[in-house]
């Protein structure tokens, strides 16, 4: 194995970290050609379809690909904003915001980057950057608030695999999940405040998660369990009685069963129920995306209108939200701590020993 090279070691140098943000990943273009390569990335990895290579590869590459990518492009076409993927430049956002509320804690010992798992940058090269840039310290954020095989381990599994190839090992801790983080919840409540202050009304509020497949729960991922959570301690937050609220998963893929109830068939039930208004929050998404902005905000949409409901409003994603991003800031400062005085305590600690070394000099 050939290690990578090191910047050279500097006795002395003061000690930085490096924050990595870490997001699924998004195709280039909104074209089929860069669609299939986001998709071949992202779903030949053993974490995201646990079906035997020698069956799965050639399904995927021959048929899957071919059938889906062009159809993927025009969803994502109908949501490309500027130029750029949604999710880019949520994640660019969270990024500089985060990158300036550290500083004002940590000073320049702190730098914060972005990755994506199944595309560019990747996470090795923002990794490499970072070490360049001198960072000894790591805490890698899976930008996933509920731990899953297929999303949080194979975000590691990539760390993993550029330590393996590190020649001097940096000092790493990551952020396991954050499902049930105060911070976390409180901005997701007032992100549904702020949607419903706008004189349209409160619907009924449908809590939509990102959906796995579930024989991964009877595998023993915590997934379905952190969503769960997630969504009480909002509906408390909230303070909504229990026929308020609602649980789904959406996204679901291929013929096999997923974690239920389904969002399509939740949405029905609630038209068939007379509910006329519903309200969609999507906790498992820090970042607005495909499946929030075309699944839910046009699929899901018009079956619900389509079922006899008349109002189906998707509340916003985190994106690049003050209290997100100071929730954030939250979740990293402890991991930082255990390297790092705040900037202010460190000059204050300075002064003391500066004045104790002249008090014993007298």
């Amino acid at each position: 194995m050939r290690f990578r090279a090191e910047p050279p070691f500097t006795h002395g140098a003061g000690e930085r970290a490096g924050v990595l943000l870490v997001n699924i990943g998004t195709p280039a273009q909104p074209t089929s050609a860069a669609v299939r390569r986001y998709l071949g990335r992202f779903l030949s990895d053993p974490r995201v379809v646990e079906i035997p290579r020698w069956l799965w590869l050639p399904l995927l590459h021959l048929v899957i690909l071919t059938l889906r990518a062009p159809r993927s492009a025009a969803k994502y076409a109908s949501i490309w904003r500027n130029g750029q993927s949604p999710l880019l430049s949520h994640t660019i956002d969270q990024t500089q915001g985060l990158q300036a509320h550290l500083a004002a804690e940590f000073g320049e010992r702190v730098t914060v980057a972005y990755a994506m798992r199944y595309s560019d940058p990747d996470i090795a090269l923002a990794m490499a950057k970072l070490r360049a840039a001198g960072c000894t310290h790591f805490v890698i954020v899976p930008l996933y608030p509920q731990y899953a095989a297929a999303t949080t381990a194979s975000t590691m599994d990539e760390v993993f695999q550029f330590l393996q190839s590190t020649r001097t090992l940096p000092s790493v801790r990551w952020v396991h999940d954050f499902h049930d983080h105060p911070a976390y919840i409180q901005a997701l409540a007032s992100g549904v405040r702020r949607h419903w202050a706008d004189g349209q009304g409160r619907g009924h509020l449908l809590v939509s998660f990102h959906g796995v497949p579930r024989r991964s729960l009877d595998l023993g991922d915590p997934y379905h369990c952190h969503c769960l959570k997630t969504a009480r301690l909002l509906a408390e937050s909230l303070d909504l009685a229990a026929d308020q609220w609602s649980v789904s998963f959406q996204s679901r893929f291929g013929a096999n069963r997923w974690l239920e109830p389904y969002t399509l068939d939740v949405v029905r039930q609630l038209a068939a129920r007379g509910v006329t208004q519903v309200d969609v929050v999507m906790p498992s998404f820090v970042s607005d995306c495909l499946e929030t902005l075309e699944e839910i905000g046009i699929e899901v949409r018009d079956a619900f209108l389509a079922a006899g409901g008349r109002s189906f409003r998707p509340i916003p994603c985190l994106n690049g939200d003050a209290e997100w991003i100071a929730a954030l800031a939250s979740l990293i400062r402890p991991e930082l701590h255990q390297w790092f005085e705040p900037a202010g305590q460190a000059a204050l600690d300075e002064r003391t020993k500066r004045a104790m070394a002249l008090g014993a000099s007298q």
